[in-house]
């Protein structure tokens, strides 16, 4: 599993699969006020992108994909407290 959660913070970790797209969603939607710490992912599936792109969670850390750290994370520029 490449998606977990882990106190306030979802991981992604390794390549992030389609398949996960859907377990990000829930936990999102369970806890909109959860951040998502993706300094470990090294590759975004598209379905994983559009869940981020939606729901728009605060980012923690730089991706490890580095398409998705250039191309993705500006436009999810969402202020980072830490």
């Amino acid at each position: 599993m490449t998606v977990r959660r882990e106190g306030d913070l979802i991981r992604l970790e390794g390549a992030c699969p389609v398949e996960e797209a859907e377990t990000l969603a829930a936990l999102l939607l369970a806890g909109p006020d959860l951040a998502v710490e993706w300094s470990g992912c090294t590759f975004l599936h598209t379905a994983v992108v559009q869940v981020l792109l939606r729901l728009r969670p605060p980012l923690r850390g730089t991706c490890g994909d580095a398409f998705a750290a250039r191309w993705l994370a500006p436009r999810l520029s969402v202020p980072d407290p830490s």
